[in-house]
């Protein structure tokens, strides 16, 4: 397998451990970063020894040898700087939450399928080793059949009406920032929705401060999902069966332990040590991807992620949170 070459738009916090995490990625490259302010991405370059800086993005996509671009700008930027890249045919690692709503991810979509690019939405959480277990217990039947999910994720934020939490123009908000996470999460086990409700608090700025889901689906399970950036959650995630529970602990997301409770039986833990962020493996699966020719990801398909966004407009439509020009 030929080396990466990956760029980064966007040297925010979150870059920063992609890039650390890239290290750990055999054949991966970092090539080249672009920030609106080129001292910054000079900075960042040199930090992580990437031989490319750009102060635009567009100098960035025309790169002859750039392989695949980690989209990390605010939520409200998604749209525009994955199109950039596809229409420059280079591949698309693109942060969650995909877009800002599902207009701007059907078009997301549409031209990754009329270039015939890879695009795929970062949702990391679905390749670290403790998920990939617990779906394979859930799907082994484990704990009988899933009834219910409960799961949240939170953090007590200082209220800022600049930062990209709070600014409704760069699509801040508990929702699109962590609360995705418990959305999707859910999704991944017991499928798409039939019935979404919301209710929440939302901050001066007008986006949502807490929000409290509960979701009913299609064999008849439910679920009760909450994210917040008024108060730091226990951020676990608790799959009920009809034998028994498995219990994803301390940030979920990225578990290191998860224990399996099978009714009348001692539980067992199942352990996962993670060298760096937890990033990696996300970019490892995007350079798999692009090494068989995929243009989407089998694990993290497009339509999954149509289907995410349009679950969290329902949600911020219930919320009242609208973001501009929307």
């Amino acid at each position: 397998m030929k080396n990466t070459n990956w760029g980064i738009i966007g040297p925010g916090k979150i870059a920063h451990k992609f890039a650390q995490d890239l290290a750990l990625v055999p054949g991966a490259r970092l090539h080249a970063v672009a920030s609106r302010t080129l001292e910054k991405a000079q900075q960042f370059a040199a930090q992580y020894n990437a031989p490319h800086a750009f102060g635009s993005y567009e100098e960035l996509v025309q790169l002859p040898d750039l392989d695949a671009v980690y989209v990390a700008t605010p939520h409200s930027e998604h749209h525009a700087h994955t199109l950039l890249c596809l229409r420059a045919g280079v591949a698309v690692l693109c942060e969650k939450a995909f877009a800002r709503n599902a207009a701007e991810v059907a078009e997301m979509v549409a031209v990754a399928r009329e270039k015939q690019v890879f695009l795929m939405e970062a949702l990391w959480t679905r390749f670290m080793p403790a998920t990939h277990k617990a779906l394979e217990l859930v799907g082994a039947g484990a704990i009988g059949r899933p009834v219910h999910i409960v799961a949240d994720f939170g953090f007590a934020a200082e209220y800022n009406p600049a930062s990209r939490l709070f600014d409704p123009g760069l699509a801040g908000g508990s929702l699109l920032d962590i609360g995705i996470y418990p959305v999707f999460f859910s999704k991944f086990f017991l499928g798409e929705p039939t019935q979404v409700k919301a209710v929440g608090a939302l901050t001066e700025t007008g986006v949502d401060l807490t929000c409290s889901m509960a979701l009913a689906y299609p064999s008849g399970a439910t679920a009760s999902l909450y994210s917040t950036l008024a108060a730091t959650t226990d951020t676990t995630c608790t799959i009920y069966g009809t034998e028994g529970k498995l219990h994803l602990h301390h940030k979920f997301h990225h578990a290191q332990r998860i224990t399996l409770h099978r009714t009348g039986e001692e539980p067992q833990d199942f352990h996962f040590e993670e060298a760096g962020y937890g990033y990696r493996h996300e970019a490892q699966h995007v350079q798999e991807c692009l090494a068989q020719g995929l243009t989407e990801s089998p694990l993290v398909p497009l339509a999954f992620s149509e289907k995410l966004i349009a679950t969290l407009d329902d949600i911020r439509q219930q919320l009242g949170v609208h973001y501009p020009g929307e």
